[in-house]
């Protein structure tokens, strides 16, 4: 009887184990070299799409570059890439534009600022996508939630607003808002890309607000900065590249920090930079979400397992972003030392101010709004 009994245990055991992975897809593929483990039903599934497109993501932005090599060493598939200049709300634009376009042209994968995530939303423009670690990522980021409870999007890394100055240029480093009105500045102080339509340059006008009397509901104050910049003859209309900065066309910068920090590493002292925290500043969150009109929506659903793994994390820390991930992973000591001391930790980070979703919505349509008429000059 009681052997009787084992063996019917036993075998419900392997029911339940059955059960299981067939309720996983098959299970999770072994990582192949240079690559990740992922689900391997989904995997299968993006090989035989043969293509991921993204948008506006250059291999330099927060060491995405090494992303995209744990993607192609995860998958093998192409890696498109559209578009690598365009603002948030290009993305969004591009998704719109393609909805009936199945072609490479149509992205796949997004990764926009913070107050895109609920906009993408709203116009429906997103497809809902739980990775498998969702509980991993924690509910909030800077006091904000950082993913949608749904799963329309998933936030994945953070920073702080900086000034990158080109030292070999600027003897004098700027080291607050105020100094960037001062004339030995004259056409050298430069944004990121058109404030119109770029979350880092439009956060860049939300920080100069918050420094010059504005508030996370009135960022006024921020356009009359730009413009009395722009009137003491220091503006420059051109979208600030790492080449830019090197050549001394666009030799102070307000930047990300680990777009900044990366830009320094890139250049490895020829010319040397300066990354400085101006204060008050800005910390916020770029948030990744799947087109809902993806031509490749199980390769985009690997790019998004890729992101939030050990692996996806750690190539953002190296880029000097904070992952969403990086307190699970310290806990669980998988960050190795050298990396973690890597990581900006100014106390910046402290003291930054994290503008929620809507505030960050209502600064992007006043800015949009007002900078013609309050600036009035174009930056491209």
């Amino acid at each position: 009887m009681r052997t009787n009994k084992f063996v019917f245990n036993l075998i419900a055991l392997f029911v339940v184990a059955a059960t299981l992975l067939s309720a996983c897809g098959g299970g999770v593929a072994p990582a192949p070299e240079g690559g990740v483990a992922v689900p391997k039903e989904l995997l299968d599934a993006c090989k035989a799409e043969g293509m991921l497109s993204i948008i506006a993501t250059p291999a330099s932005w927060a060491n995405y570059g090494e992303i995209f090599e744990l993607f192609k060493a995860t998958t093998g598939v192409e890696l498109n890439s559209l578009d690598e200049n365009a603002g948030s709300a290009d993305e969004l634009a591009a998704v719109e534009a393609n909805k009936g376009n199945k072609g490479p042209q149509a992205p796949d994968i997004l990764d926009v600022g913070y107050a895109y995530g609920q906009e993408g939303i709203d116009k429906g423009l997103y497809m809902a996508y739980k990775v498998t670690n969702w509980d991993k990522i924690p509910e909030k980021i800077l006091g904000l939630p950082s993913k949608d409870p749904n799963g329309y999007w998933t936030g994945g890394y953070y920073g702080v607003m900086a000034l990158e100055v080109n030292t070999a240029v600027v003897k004098n480093v700027p080291q607050n808002w105020e100094d960037l009105l001062k004339p030995e500045y004259k056409g050298q102080v430069a944004l990121t890309g058109d404030p119109r339509s770029s979350n880092q340059a439009a956060q860049s006008v939300f920080a100069a607000s918050l420094a010059n009397g504005g508030s996370l509901d009135d960022v006024q104050p921020g356009l009359d900065f730009f413009k009395k910049v722009n009137e003491a003859g220091n503006f420059v209309p051109v979208i600030a590249k790492v080449g830019t900065v090197a050549q001394g066309a666009t030799p102070i910068v307000l930047a990300w920090d680990y777009n900044a920090f990366g830009d320094r590493d890139s250049l490895a002292g020829n010319p040397e930079l300066a990354v400085v925290y101006p204060s008050p500043t800005i910390a916020s969150m770029y948030v990744q979400a799947i087109s809902a009109y993806a031509p490749h929506p199980n390769c985009a659903k690997v790019w998004m397992e890729i992101i939030h793994s050990d692996q996806g994390q750690m190539a953002w820390m190296k880029g000097y972003a904070h992952g969403v991930h990086q307190a699970d992973m310290e806990a669980r000591g998988v960050i190795p030392a050298d990396l973690k001391a890597k990581l900006p930790a100014s106390d910046a980070y402290a003291s930054a101010v994290s503008p929620t979703p809507a505030q960050l919505s209502a600064a992007r349509e006043a800015i949009k709004a007002g900078w013609d008429a309050t600036v009035g000059v174009e930056v491209k």
